[in-house]
């Protein structure tokens, strides 16, 4: 099983892409910080992930650099045409606000919220092939 969920803060805004194909795609980076010895400085893991459709389209609306984010999906692998090197990433398959806190994007609208469960509703899609 290939499943990774990650609790971190935006390192940029998202950038929405339209490939040739027409689909939609969102890129983002997570930085999620850690401590390596008790009385050592924190690090910072970076991870680059893409989100798809809805999914993307979401985060761009509601998601900008430094705001909080949890983010689940599958971590993938791709080799560059261009250096030869693998580069990894994180595949979205779902995204939440983190608890006690919400995003930083200025807007008057508010997220579309399940009133049985008092979730946020995220419409996601397949993923492309």
């Amino acid at each position: 099983m290939n499943k990774i969920i990650i609790s971190g803060y935006l390192g940029r805004d998202p950038e929405m892409q339209t490939l040739s194909n027409g689909t939609e795609k969102c890129r983002f980076s997570v930085g999620v910080t850690r401590r390596v010895k008790k009385d050592a400085p924190k690090k910072t893991d970076w991870f680059n992930c893409d989100a798809w459709g809805a999914t993307g389209a979401f985060i761009q609306k509601w998601f900008r650099q430094g705001s909080g984010i949890v983010v689940t999906g599958r971590i993938e692998s791709s080799k560059s045409e261009k250096d030869g090197k693998i580069y990894w990433s994180l595949n979205v398959e779902d995204v939440e606000f983190p608890a006690g806190g919400g995003s930083h994007r200025d807007s008057q609208e508010e997220p579309a919220v399940d009133t049985q469960s008092g979730m946020e509703v995220v419409n996601t899609e397949e993923m492309p092939l």
